[in-house]
């Protein structure tokens, strides 16, 4: 499929399910079955534990994940000595997981094994320099919007999002849910001059001045906007840019609108994968003229459908496949039925 090469472009590619049995893993191991051969290097790891071959909470089974020869993965001790194939370790990481320390390795045989890699964003950033240095034209990352606040997809250059009838059983829904959540991975990057001046922050509440002067709120949390002593911030007063390093919920998104004209007002979030609003309260904060940008954005490659639900709903994927490409501007492809 087109996407494959596609995903080649990229230094890393975070695989990404839109909920769980979203047919992730499916997708996942369908681009590592058509990138083992395109005489580049792979190397592959997860955010949190991904590859049991049942599903932990439906009881179902799952498809396991394949290791290709001379592929580069990365897992805790744990899993990698429950693996089923022949590997040489290339470094064993000084910090500990719940699940014992990473091991990184290089596969020697094609088989089986379970992923479990780091749960923070600054290891996972880590990961990809080092398994750059050891050979990897590519990273590829087991990803989960639902582990988003551990380890964020938007670490990566590029994505791919898994979605299915585990998000939805009605194709009209799906379709309008994807496209929303399609919508807040595509929110435009603020300009560079900004990025530099926020540099790594990363907890509080900050205001940006009309003069370019960057304010420390002293608000832990956007969750404290609504008291009365922070409407009466002084810098929040005519604010037209405020930067919100943790979550972005409906509530901010409310408390913002409430506070007059949005002509101009400018909420800047971390990625996309800090933003937890509903899309009519963010379209009725776009109405009234606030506009959402993000620091750091993630280049959407493709959406991956699964029309299998772990209810035993099944949707057509000719009817789910064509809705999704009529209303999304992505590549759309069902990965079983493009084999």
């Amino acid at each position: 499929m087109p996407f494959i090469a596609e995903i080649l472009k990229y230094r890393s590619v975070s695989i990404v399910g839109i909920e769980k049995n979203t047919g992730k893993t499916e997708s996942l191991n369908y681009i590592l079955s058509k990138l083992h051969d395109k005489n580049k290097c792979i190397a592959i790891t997860s955010i949190g534990v991904d590859g049991e071959s049942i599903d932990q909470v439906t009881n179902t089974a799952k498809p396991e994940i394949t290791i290709f020869e001379n592929m580069i993965f990365v897992t805790s001790e744990k899993h990698y000595f429950t693996k089923r194939l022949t590997a040489e370790i290339l470094n064993v990481s000084a910090n500990r997981t719940s699940l014992g320390r990473l091991v990184t390795a290089k596969a020697k045989t094609v088989g089986k094994t379970l992923l479990s890699g780091p749960a923070d964003t600054a290891t996972l950033q880590k990961i990809i320099k080092q398994n750059a240095a050891f050979g990897a034209d590519i990273t590829i990352v087991d990803g989960a919007l639902s582990r988003m606040s551990l380890a964020s997809p938007s670490v990566t250059d590029a994505m791919i999002l898994a979605t299915g009838a585990a998000y939805s059983a009605n194709i009209r829904q799906l379709m309008q849910k994807t496209k929303f959540v399609c919508e807040l991975i595509s929110i435009d990057a603020v300009d560079e001059k900004i990025r530099t001046l926020l540099g790594d922050t990363e907890k509080g509440l900050w205001s940006i001045d009309s003069n370019g002067v960057l304010h420390d709120l002293n608000i832990e949390s956007a969750f404290m906007l609504t008291s009365a002593e922070a409407i009466k911030h002084e810098y929040l007063q005519n604010c037209k840019m405020l930067f919100v390093a943790g979550v972005v919920s409906d509530k901010l998104l409310d408390f913002l609108r409430m506070q007059g004209n949005m002509d101009g007002f400018t909420l800047i979030a971390k990625d996309f994968t800090k933003i937890f609003v509903s899309p009519e309260i963010y379209n009725s904060f776009r109405k009234k003229g606030g506009c959402i940008k993000v620091l750091h954005k993630t280049k959407l490659i493709a959406v991956t459908v699964n029309p299998v639900s772990p209810q035993g709903y099944v949707l057509d994927t000719k009817i789910l496949q064509q809705a999704m490409r009529e209303n999304l501007d992505v590549p759309v492809y069902d990965v079983r039925d493009n084999q």
